[in-house]
């Protein structure tokens, strides 16, 4: 059984929490009246997230989110819209049916698939089909649509980690104390931390649609014949990244659920062929920086337990930066 801490927010809005304009909305937008819903028990965001059934029979997968629940959801969701209508036709996502957005609640409605999470721990076969599917991602997404941000621009912001705890003596004292037995050997090697980072935005470009933000709980597995892998969650993706950015940006929370080693997983994986083992160096300690840097923050608001997740990604990624 892994110890790993769920990938949820804590907390969900119900069908009952919405705001009766809002609800009204949904309804509209699905052309039917909503009579069930089946909430989602995964993903960090506090807002609705839920399939729900219809009286003309048909189901769809919708979220709703405002600032009320969290000041920053609302605009990941936007975010998620704009990936949505220009992901290439082959890449295993949900449709976006519909979509709402009054400057306070947005709303998306999505085609629901028939799938489930995989197992935790992972399962040897649960596993291969979700590595499987980053292989597909970087076949599908290459080259990957012009309208999406560029992966270097993204991971510039994202690898500032080392350098803002370098400039944070407290926050440094508290990331030396949560990461254990890897803290000693962070302040030994913080200069060289913040080097490497500094060279990853350069390291992780590529020509290849990035998801940006693969975990297990951003995996369906088909229960259909066809066996296919869904990605979902797609706010934070980016073009002309490196085809192995996922796998490594994934496998630190594989190496916390108990799924492996990262580093034989790495290098036995299709994407990772070729790859330039001081870049992939480079965009590991960038990633492990910013997990580091947010497990000793403050936690965001409605989303109490997120630290907690991203302290034990920090420690799975620690391990594998110590060895790569």
């Amino acid at each position: 059984m892994t110890t790993a801490p769920l990938a949820f927010s804590g907390s969900r809005l119900h069908w009952s929490d919405l705001p009766r304009s809002v609800r009204r909305r949904i309804a509209d937008l699905a052309g039917a009246d909503v009579v069930s819903e089946t909430s989602a028990t995964t993903g960090f965001s506090p807002g609705y997230a839920a399939v729900l059934g219809l009286s003309n029979g048909t189901e769809v997968f919708v979220k709703a989110v405002s600032p009320e629940q969290n000041p920053d959801s609302p605009q990941l969701a936007r975010q998620e819209i704009a990936v949505a209508a220009v992901l290439p036709p082959e890449v295993c996502a949900p449709h976006l049916w519909w979509h709402h957005d009054d400057g306070t609640w947005v709303l998306l409605g999505f085609q629901p698939v028939d799938g489930r999470a995989p197992e935790m721990p992972w399962r040897p076969d649960d596993l291969a089909r979700a590595l499987g599917a980053l292989t597909d991602l970087a076949e599908y997404g290459t080259p990957a649509p012009r309208e999406l941000p560029a992966m270097s621009d993204a991971m510039a912001d994202l690898a500032r980690g080392w350098l803002l705890l370098a400039d944070d003596a407290p926050g440094l004292a508290r990331a030396v104390d949560a990461v254990g037995p890897h803290g000693e050997w962070v302040l030994a090697n913080l200069d060289e931390l913040v080097d490497l980072a500094a060279a990853a935005p350069a390291a992780s470009t590529g020509d290849t649609l990035v998801h940006g933000d693969l975990r297990a709980d951003n995996v369906m597995l088909a229960t259909s014949p066809d066996e296919r892998v869904w990605l979902i969650d797609w706010p934070h993706t980016c073009r002309d990244g490196a085809r192995w950015w996922d796998l490594v940006g994934m496998l630190p929370s594989v190496a916390m659920q108990d799924g492996g080693d990262p580093q034989t997983l790495f290098w036995a994986h299709p994407n990772a062929a070729g790859a330039d083992r001081d870049a992939v160096r480079a965009v590991l300690a960038g990633i492990t920086g910013f997990f580091v840097h947010g497990a000793v923050q403050p936690a965001p608001p409605s989303i109490p337990n997120l630290r907690e997740f991203q302290l034990a990604q920090a420690v799975a990624a620690l391990e594998w930066l110590r060895r790569i």
